[in-house]
């Protein structure tokens, strides 16, 4: 055999057992790079959110209160407020409102994993 076709057929055959190389992101990583809620964007009483877990955040003390707590199951969304010697609560289910100081909560939608709220200033 000429010198080049078996140049030719040994760069083949390496090739054909070359491991292949991928350029996707593992599951996991792109899983853990998922877009966390902004949690600073509610200080003004106004925000939607969407959680996967339980959270707690400040607020601005015009409401009376210094933070917001919001915890959730597949049923129902628990949304607490505390400030200086104050406690306000609400127990909100999938589709209804009512609020903690006047800051409002909607429960836009609610399953085990998640939750998605809007909050808005009440006047």
């Amino acid at each position: 055999m000429p010198a080049t076709i078996t140049t030719a057929l040994a760069v083949a055959a390496s090739l054909a057992f070359a491991p292949a190389v991928t350029t996707a992101a593992p599951a996991t990583v792109a899983h853990a790079a998922a877009k966390k809620p902004n949690l600073r964007a509610c200080y003004d009483g106004k925000c939607n959110l969407t959680l996967t877990k339980s959270v707690s955040f400040r607020v601005s003390s015009r409401y009376g209160i210094t933070r917001l707590a919001i915890s959730f199951s597949s049923t129902r969304v628990h949304v607490k407020g505390t400030g200086p010697g104050v406690t306000s609560q609400a127990w909100l289910g999938k589709g209804t409102s009512g609020s903690v100081n006047n800051i409002g909560v909607k429960v836009v939608s609610l399953s085990s994993g998640k939750a998605k709220l809007q909050l808005a200033p009440r006047r």
